[in-house]
């Protein structure tokens, strides 16, 4: 039947209609809220930028994780800025480093957050990239005890979940086999499967302090015209042990979320990257757009094309919007 029979607006007249047909809605649930630890003691300080995101003291972090809880969002992802950095990361597994006192202290103080960390070695070398160097080559299977030591630390310390972010090959396996053989056997890891080697990073190099001192990260991270191989790599990182997948950015690439939905019976992430939430705020505070509109239409898209979970620094944010409807 066709139009004036079919006419597709009878069910879109009034704002109660469109809630209750709407296909797709985002929850707080859905939602993890990224943080940065840093050295020192009673830090606050605004990342640059990154308007609203700062770097918080292992001190300072519990009361902003205390306000993520408050607001209903159930998670949230830590990134360490270390005292100290040199060629093998070395801060990134030490017992007392930056991220396990902070983890140490969180599920003591807010036990009730699910406490996720990125594991990597970038923000703790010296020369910036996520791996051991070598005449100027990132090596691949060297790498992959510096990462298992560093996820079993975080473990040891409370982490609810791991999240590897190098992208190095194998490391999903060399992680699983590290957890189960210190007794981890219930620890999730949640793999950055898809990780573009992406132009969307920047204001997060600014706030993690990790850019690489030489080169790019083209050599580990993805090709952003690949889709094909993104499936391969989730497929793989399946096979290694992950229980929850990611895609990184997220809405430059909706099609491999999609992707991933279509192909994989397992709990698929998305990382709503810093370039794209800064894009917005900027965007916002020129007056160009209204930011609550853009970005609820952005993580919407996000969860319509297949992602369970979305990690995002516009957390806090939507958590208060869907408070005041």
């Amino acid at each position: 039947m066709s139009f004036p029979i079919n006419r597709m607006r009878r069910l879109r007249a009034s704002d109660t209609l469109r809630r209750m047909m709407r296909e797709i809605s985002v929850s707080v649930d859905d939602l993890i809220y990224p943080l940065f630890v840093a050295p020192g003691l009673d830090v606050k300080l605004q990342v640059p930028s990154m308007p609203g995101v700062y770097h918080f003291s292992v001190d300072a972090i519990c009361e902003e994780a205390k306000s993520v809880r408050d607001l209903g969002i159930p998670a949230v992802l830590i990134f360490g800025l270390p005292d100290h950095k040199d060629e093998y990361g070395s801060e990134a597994y030490a017992r007392d480093g930056i991220v396990q006192r902070a983890v140490s202290r969180l599920k003591n103080e807010v036990p009730e957050l699910v406490v996720i960390t990125d594991v990597c070695l970038c923000e703790y070398t010296s020369h910036g990239h996520c791996g051991i160097v070598r005449d100027g080559e990132i090596l691949n299977d060297e790498t992959l005890d510096l990462i298992a030591r560093t996820a079993v630390s975080h473990a040891e310390a409370g982490s609810d979940i791991v999240a590897p972010s190098d992208m190095m090959d194998g490391r999903v396996m060399a992680i699983r086999e590290a957890l189960d053989d210190h007794g981890f056997i219930n620890t999730p890891i949640m793999a950055y499967s898809a990780k573009f080697a992406s132009g969307f990073y920047g204001p997060f190099r600014d706030a993690a302090g990790c850019s690489p001192q030489f080169g790019d990260r083209s050599s580990y991270q993805m090709d952003p015209p690949n889709r094909r191989e993104a499936s391969k790599e989730i497929a793989l990182d399946i096979e290694e042990g992950a229980d929850i997948v990611m895609v990184k950015p997220a809405l430059s690439y909706l099609d491999v979320i999609s992707d991933a939905r279509m192909s994989f019976d397992v709990p698929i992430a998305a990382y709503n990257v810093s370039g794209e939430y800064c894009m917005v705020k900027a965007a916002a505070q020129a007056g160009y757009i209204d930011e609550r509109r853009v970005t609820t239409e952005i993580l919407t898209s996000i969860k319509r094309a297949g992602a369970d979970l979305i990690i995002t620094y516009s957390a806090k944010d939507f958590a208060h919007w869907q408070r005041n409807v």
